[in-house]
């Protein structure tokens, strides 16, 4: 081997060295940027969920009040449909 052919190796084994050092590094934080999004992506998700279950359980709690309603045959339909409704809004303004 003369030693031109060495030094072009070695400068190349170095270029190569700094190149793939360089890559790791970027990477390494798309990596970390990626892990970064999923992790927003579930906290908001979790609080989706959260919030279609509050929903869900008012919904169902006034499902359950106008069963009651409807199968109440002794009851004053116009005063209980009142009150429901004055509560409706009393909950929207909080």
């Amino acid at each position: 081997m003369d030693f031109e052919f060495l030094a072009i190796m070695v400068f190349v084994v170095a270029i190569l060295a700094i190149v793939l050092g360089i890559g790791n590094d970027a990477f390494q934080r798309w990596l970390r940027h990626k892990e970064k999004q999923l992790e927003l992506m579930a906290d908001k998700t979790a609080e989706q969920a959260a919030q279609y279950a509050a929903k869900a359980e008012k919904l169902e709690q006034r499902v359950r009040v106008l069963e009651r309603i409807a199968t109440d045959t002794g009851a004053d339909l116009a005063t209980q449909i009142e009150d429901l409704r004055d509560r409706d809004i009393e909950e929207s303004v909080q």
